[in-house]
């Protein structure tokens, strides 16, 4: 057996055989064009270089350059959480579905192109016939039902992110020749998306959120997660947090600076309950929003410190089932209820956030501390502070008064106290 490349065909011709002696010469003829044409263009001479063609399909020889096999050293390296690697295992087998189990290094932009153009045409909602169907198929289906609904270009990005992570993961990691240039093929193939003509709630919609019944009479819906539903909307208002993040928030996680008195919550991982944070720089210190104190968030805190300990969840009918994240079903629930009142798309719950970005910019707040209270990772300290070095940096009266500037004018949430009594529970 004669290796015919490091990339990894090997012929099968019996050693000293009449076609293993024309291969070695082949090959030898080949290495001697190669030096030569690289000393001519070392000399400044114009060559012309021929095309590789690197086989899209693993061979058994290089089982370890496979996609499946970088998902599975990405997932043994970075340890994600179990609904992210669920997620890229799902996108992964979709890709797979088109092209393979491709060798890493052999992926190359009309692979990219083609798993694109297929996820545009995967039907939105899969039920019945199509529910196991693999991605070709349902690219088939869809074409004998060309009204079907399909997914939108934001689910089609996050497919593609989720291959293209583990590419690139992959490329830094060894599954890559490198004596050969190498650019991830992923990079700059996603679809553009219509920018939403507004990403915050405008003052009217909240008027019509918090004039609800949940907010004015204390109806409590199943889907709602019992005080979830009232408190969850408010914290992120006058936090700026995620979903995710505050929904996995327990007892323990109000803190009270030393020197100032000052009550803040604390934004981290806990391994013990799953719970991640987006970015390192999402690990913070936000203290509470004097509204948020009205309201009686130190009251309900202290409630469920009393009623399981300090490590209580705040919001126990939230704990997430395997594999998925924290809030995932309230999110649904949620988007459900808004639009039942009347508040139509694209807002969501993470709206939440950009209004209080918005409102943190209006009030003068800079942007290092604007980035650091809201965990941005795209620049400022919010990148690389966590939660005792925010304190320590700018100091926790600085960062109280930066919150309460929040404000939304023209939004009156005096009712909201009226009604609510102690229904905690």
């Amino acid at each position: 057996m004669l290796a015919a490349t490091s990339r990894g065909w090997r012929t099968r011709s019996k050693r000293g055989s009449e076609a293993y002696r024309r291969l070695g010469m082949a090959l030898l003829r080949a290495g001697v064009e190669a030096l030569e044409k690289q000393k001519l263009r070392q000399q400044g001479y114009s060559v012309s270089t021929c095309m590789v063609h690197e086989p899209s399909e693993p061979s058994a020889d290089s089982p370890a350059e496979s996609l499946t096999s970088a998902f599975e050293g990405w997932r043994k390296a970075t340890r994600p959480s179990a609904g992210t690697a669920a997620e890229f295992a799902h996108a992964i087998e979709r890709f797979k579905k088109l092209h393979g189990d491709v060798v890493v290094g052999a992926i190359t932009r009309r692979h990219v192109a083609t798993f694109r153009e297929a996820l545009q045409r995967m039907p939105k909602r899969r039920s019945g016939e199509v529910r196991e169907l693999p991605l070709p198929a349902l690219v088939e289906w869809v074409q004998r039902h060309p009204d079907t609904p399909c997914i939108q270009a934001g689910t089609v990005n996050k497919l593609l992110g989720g291959v293209g992570a583990i590419v690139e993961w992959a490329g830094r990691n060894g599954f890559v020749d490198d004596s050969r240039p190498w650019v991830n093929p992923f990079t700059r193939m996603r679809l553009e998306r219509e920018q939403p003509e507004r990403e915050h709630w405008s003052i009217e919609d909240l008027r019509t959120l918090f004039n609800s019944a949940i907010f004015t009479q204390g109806k409590r819906p199943r889907g709602g997660a019992g005080e979830a539903a009232f408190w969850l909307p408010l914290m992120a208002l006058f936090t700026g947090a995620r979903l995710g993040e505050l929904a996995a928030l327990t007892a323990s996680d109000l803190m009270t600076d030393e020197e100032t008195g000052i009550p803040y919550l604390r934004i981290t991982e806990d391994a013990a309950l799953q719970s991640t944070l987006k970015t390192k720089g999402s690990r913070r210190a936000v203290p509470l929003h004097p509204e948020l104190t009205r309201l009686g968030l130190l009251r309900l805190i202290e409630e469920r410190r009393g009623e399981e300990g300090v490590e209580a969840l705040l919001f126990p009918k939230l704990k997430p089932a395997d594999g998925s994240r924290w809030g995932s079903a309230w999110s649904k629930w949620f988007g459900a209820q808004i639009r039942k009142l009347g508040i139509p798309p694209p807002t969501v719950f993470h709206s939440m956030r950009h209004g209080f970005k918005d409102a943190l910019r209006r009030a003068g707040v800079g942007e290092d501390i604007s980035d650091a209270l809201t965990g941005h990772s795209g620049g400022g300290v919010g990148r690389t502070y966590g939660s005792k070095d925010m304190l320590s940096r700018f100091g926790a009266k600085r960062l109280h008064e930066a919150v309460a500037a929040v404000r939304y004018p023209g939004l009156d949430l005096q009712c909201l106290t009226k009604t609510r009594g102690h229904q905690y529970r």
